[in-house]
């Protein structure tokens, strides 16, 4: 039942009807991609043997993704570029999600306030995607989960269950509503506010540190193929092929 879960969160949300899955596909390719993955209803299988399966020869190449949780390219971004790239390539490259984006922060008291661009419920969703990165392992696969549903807010507690079910709402709100969350989300205002040069946009990406226009480009033409251009060590089979897409929506720093 968990296979069919995690096939209809990864094409159409937690709010789909449950359909049955039809794999065309052999064995020996059910890992050849992401959609044949998907297909075949062995995503996660396929999560872990990449993993097991470490083709690391040289430092990974390192993905950051700056970025709001309501924002609709942000979304489009993670849902359909990064998280997919990062399925297939885990074992060569690392992803640092940092939820703030064009957020403005001001101090009250002790504590810190946050406005977000997109209201009261991006502040909320930064918060919980904040707290998750830094209570569970399996973070982005959650992340991922919350993004591709049809409300990111209302699936968080699906998303736990299906990807961590030992992390409970109870756990996940004492960060939120305690201080830990919001020394969390302060730290994410200063790793944006230092960006060099500062984001002019989100989803705004750096690789290996580094923001260029040219980056964000072939970042957002192909992840895929960046990554695997960039990687210093011995290419992962993975590598072999490429996958293009194009996501170009920005939420604009004003």
């Amino acid at each position: 039942m968990k296979t069919v879960i995690l096939l209809v969160i990864f094409t159409v949300g937690l709010n789909s009807p449950l359909g049955r899955c039809s794999c065309p596909y052999p064995p020996a390719k059910w890992c050849s991609s992401v959609s044949s993955a998907v297909q075949c209803g062995v995503l996660k299988h396929c999560l872990e043997s990449n993993i097991s399966k470490s083709h690391l020869t040289a430092e990974p190449v390192q993905v950051g993704l700056y970025y709001e949780s309501l924002c609709p390219g942000c979304r489009a971004f993670l849902v359909n570029m990064l998280f997919p790239t990062w399925i297939l390539l885990n074992d060569i490259m690392s992803v640092d999600l940092v939820p703030y984006g064009n957020a403005q922060e001001k101090t009250q008291g002790q504590k810190y306030v946050f406005e977000c661009q997109h209201g009261e419920d991006e502040c909320l969703g930064n918060m919980i995607e904040t707290c998750l990165l830094n209570m569970t392992e399996m973070a982005f696969p959650i992340i991922f989960c919350m993004e591709s549903s049809s409300d990111v807010l209302a699936s968080v507690e699906s998303c736990l269950k299906v990807y961590d079910p030992q992390l409970s709402m109870d756990k996940l709100n004492t960060c939120l509503k305690g201080d830990l969350g919001n020394q969390l989300m302060h730290q994410n205002a200063q790793q944006t506010a230092s960006l060099k040069p500062p984001h002019q946009y989100v989803p705004w990406v750096t690789i290996n540190g580094e923001h260029t226009e040219d980056l964000q480009q072939k970042a957002s033409t192909s992840l895929f193929s960046l990554v695997c251009s960039m990687y210093k060590g011995s290419k992962p089979p993975a590598c072999g092929g490429s996958q293009t897409q194009h996501f170009k929506s920005y939420c604009h720093n004003e």
